[in-house]
């Protein structure tokens, strides 16, 4: 039996869920944006109409208003987009019990059975497109493949409100004249790399030779090789199944910058607190720590280190974090942003090697502590309790990046 998948593209969703609410902003060109003064002002999606006058996601908001004047910013709201991200689901649900997500507004789709085709998923498809704009008010878009990279890739290609089907008799015709950047997990560093070997079409991927795409890209690029022949066997997960969880972490763009080293350890302290916290809800320890920070010039960078054993202990994320910092940042201030995460995680219950030089009655005390700081915070708010070195901040006191923590599930390339 062939599989036959759908993926399917929420067209615009914030700007498209803002439109369905305010019906006036349909007719102007709409960006929803990050708020400029909590310094998050930057186009988080816009609608058709501010896409052809050159609005561009991750644009800062000035930079959207000047190449559309007419540009009307709202802020989002997250919740109503979780809300439909939730009925869309559930709809999808009814078709498969294979749906996986691919972020709030796209899902993969698996409708294999006996006897269907991907021509017959294209009509399924096209059906399911006018049963969203009959229930929920919005538009998607839909590509349908025998292989989930290739239906992610589909539903790109028509735009807004359309149905692409990749035959797998015919996808070369299809698919190997585009651009080797429209491939599924060719980031812009690939695709750049890429077109320094004179790869650039997805067809040039297929046909390239394998000592160079692996020279390139190393084993990545043997897979992205895999994909543009059409030979992508991933699953789509059940629905029941739980995504396994790669990192944790928390990052924050603060309302002015960091300046000085005590805004430093002030922000390191806060992000530090919430890692360990939201592991400790997971049942997670994490062995290596990573830091990330932006300058104000915008440029990025990170690194990490690897600890003797696993940890969900604050301090002991707090000290990994801040000498990290210490070490690779504290010449680069100021600083726009930081981040800090926690990756090679294992449940907490696991057994563990214990070195030499630990205290184990020190450990369960601090575990103790931090158990009881996780408590009366859940009972009443994240600020009851506060760490001194943050107090002393009166600027950065009261972020509690907790609220927006990240999970990272498994990526495709995770390892």
């Amino acid at each position: 039996m062939s599989r036959v998948i759908l993926h399917v593209d929420a067209n615009c969703f914030y700007a498209s869920v803002e439109c369905l609410y305010h019906p006036a902003l349909r007719q102007h060109p709409v960006a929803v944006c990050g708020d400029p003064e909590a310094r998050h002002g930057i186009v988080l999606t816009a609608n058709y109409a501010a896409k052809r006058r050159g609005v561009q996601v991750g644009q800062a908001v000035w930079q959207a208003k000047s190449v559309c004047p007419g540009l009307v910013a709202v802020p989002p709201h997250y919740d109503l987009y979780v809300h439909f991200s939730r009925m869309m689901r559930r709809m999808w649900e009814e078709y498969s019990d294979r749906v996986e997500a691919f972020g709030l507004d796209e899902s993969w789709i698996d409708v294999s059975a006996p006897g269907m085709t991907v021509q017959k998923g294209a009509e399924m498809a096209d059906a399911l497109r006018e049963r969203v704009k009959r229930e929920l008010g919005i538009t998607v878009s839909v590509g349908v493949a025998d292989n989930k990279v290739f239906a992610k890739l589909g539903s790109d290609m028509k735009k807004p409100d359309g149905t692409t089907a990749i035959d797998p008799a015919s996808f070369r015709r299809t698919v190997w004249p585009l651009p080797a950047r429209d491939l599924l997990y060719v980031g812009p560093s690939a695709a750049r790399r890429l077109a320094r070997v004179c790869i650039y079409t997805i067809g040039d991927l297929a046909r390239a030779d394998r000592g160079l795409l692996q020279a390139t890209l190393g084993k990545n690029g043997l897979l992205l090789q895999s994909f543009a022949l059409g030979l992508d066997m991933s699953p789509v997960m059940p629905v029941t199944a739980q995504e396994t969880v790669k990192s944790i972490g928390n990052s924050t763009t603060t309302p002015r910058d960091i300046a000085t080293p005590e805004d430093a350890k002030c922000v390191c302290a806060l992000l530090s607190e919430s890692v360990a916290a939201r592991l400790r809800e997971h049942g997670l320890k994490a062995q290596c720590v990573s830091v990330s920070a932006r300058t104000v010039e915008l440029a990025t960078a990170s690194c990490q280190a690897v600890l003797s054993a696993p940890t969900d202990l604050t301090g002991q994320i707090l000290q990994a974090a801040w000498g990290l910092f210490q070490g690779r940042f504290l010449s680069s201030l100021p600083l726009r942003s930081m981040g800090v995460s926690c990756s090679r995680l294992s449940p907490a219950d696991a057994p563990a090697q214990l070195s030499f030089a630990d205290d184990p009655a020190s450990l369960a005390r601090q575990a103790e502590l931090d158990r009881a700081i996780d408590d009366l915070r859940r009972r009443y708010g994240h600020n009851v309790v506060q760490r001194g070195v943050v107090l002393e901040n009166g600027a950065f006191s009261h972020l509690t990046p907790k609220e927006d923590h990240t999970i990272h599930p498994v990526p495709f390339f995770a390892g």
